[in-house]
């Protein structure tokens, strides 16, 4: 099924897919890591953009 680009809310919003060049590209920005962290992170524990922010967020020192 093909990514409906005109479903900008609800579960679309709520998960990253990385087989997309846009999203991979918006998601990094969004995120501030790089295309290929995210994709790691994704690989880790899974599409869902909560779950991603918590994996990157333990790279981060505390302050």
């Amino acid at each position: 099924m093909s990514d409906d680009k005109s479903n900008s809310q609800g579960q679309d919003r709520q998960r990253i897919n990385v087989h997309q060049d846009y999203e991979l590209r918006d998601w990094a920005k969004s995120l501030n890591t790089t295309p290929e962290r995210l994709k790691e992170a994704v690989q880790a524990v899974g599409d869902r953009a909560d779950k991603v922010r918590e994996y990157l967020a333990q790279d981060k020192p505390n302050r």
